[in-house]
């Protein structure tokens, strides 16, 4: 009988406890922040389980600590208490492995569209790409967000919609293994938002990425996610219910409009942000 060196099983049971972990593990996690009146604390024990692959969406009224969340997950912000672990390892600092897209896209105005993407790009994958490879992966990042032919127009040449879908390829062309974006439609108009709204879908379906995402529109939740996260108010907000969206993909606006369950996923977010937002501790 062959025997497997004790360092050899070690290895192999910590792979398969990190196979078995979550994706991404929001463990007990509280944040104070300090004021003139004394400790604010925003986030109170928030604990959220998220599995490769899924499309969550995190929704709460404004102050609620929606985007904190997001920025503790994304490491510009540190936990006072608990913290977020991603594949196996603690977050505490920004890294490529997570790429964020802000509601407000910042790119570079001077330089060009394509160019926007090429610096994240040289930084990521400098040594590993050579200049051939690189043009390749941004003209193709470029063309999952049907940006082709604006590649060279500089962002004061196109329009805010088209300024965000550059921001996503940007953000594709990092590699994240988590994506994540703040309200990355709040800024635009109802059309613009829809058409954006599909492509995200149509990008998360082919590419099978993980995204959390905040949001205060309930429609949207509704229709790009698997799961959403219910934030109650603020101060001391916690997650007041996570609800899974059992939708088929690929998802369409129109039918679904018209769609019993989808209506009535809707009705119990609205349920929930009109009645029942409060900390549990204050609902009687």
């Amino acid at each position: 009988m062959i025997t497997q060196p004790a360092s050899e099983a070690r290895a192999a049971e910590q792979e398969s406890a990190r196979r078995a972990a979550p994706f991404l593990d929001l463990s007990g996690v509280s944040i104070d922040f300090p004021t003139r009146g004394g400790v604010f604390r925003a986030l109170d024990k928030v604990n959220l389980k998220i599995a490769k692959g899924e499309f969550v969406s995190i929704i709460g009224h404004s102050g609620c600590g929606k985007s904190t969340v997001l920025n503790i997950v994304a490491g510009l912000s540190q936990a006072t208490e608990g913290g977020a672990v991603l594949q196996g390892r603690e977050v505490n600092q920004p890294g490529p492995d997570r790429a964020v897209v802000f509601q407000n896209h910042a790119l570079l105005p001077w330089l060009t569209c394509y160019q926007n993407i090429e610096l994240a790009v040289k930084e990521i994958f400098k040594g590993r790409k050579n200049r051939k490879e690189m043009r390749q992966w941004i003209e193709h990042n470029l063309h999952l967000v049907h940006m082709d032919h604006a590649m060279h127009k500089y962002p004061s040449e196109i329009s805010g919609g088209m300024k965000q879908r550059i921001g996503i390829a940007r953000a594709l062309a990092m590699e994240p293994i988590l994506l994540l974006m703040d309200e990355p439609f709040g800024a635009l108009d109802a059309l613009t938002r829809a058409h954006l709204q599909d492509s995200v879908m149509a990008i998360q379906s082919e590419l099978k990425n993980t995204v959390l995402m905040v949001t205060h529109d309930v429609d949207e939740a509704v229709l790009l996610s698997d799961k959403i996260v219910m934030m109650t108010n603020g101060p001391a907000a916690k997650i007041g219910e996570v609800l899974s969206i059992e939708l088929e993909r690929p998802r369409e606006r129109l039918a679904l409009a018209s769609d019993p369950l989808y209506n009535q996923y809707r009705s119990e977010v609205l349920r929930f942000l009109y009645e029942r937002q409060r900390r549990p501790d204050e609902v009687k």
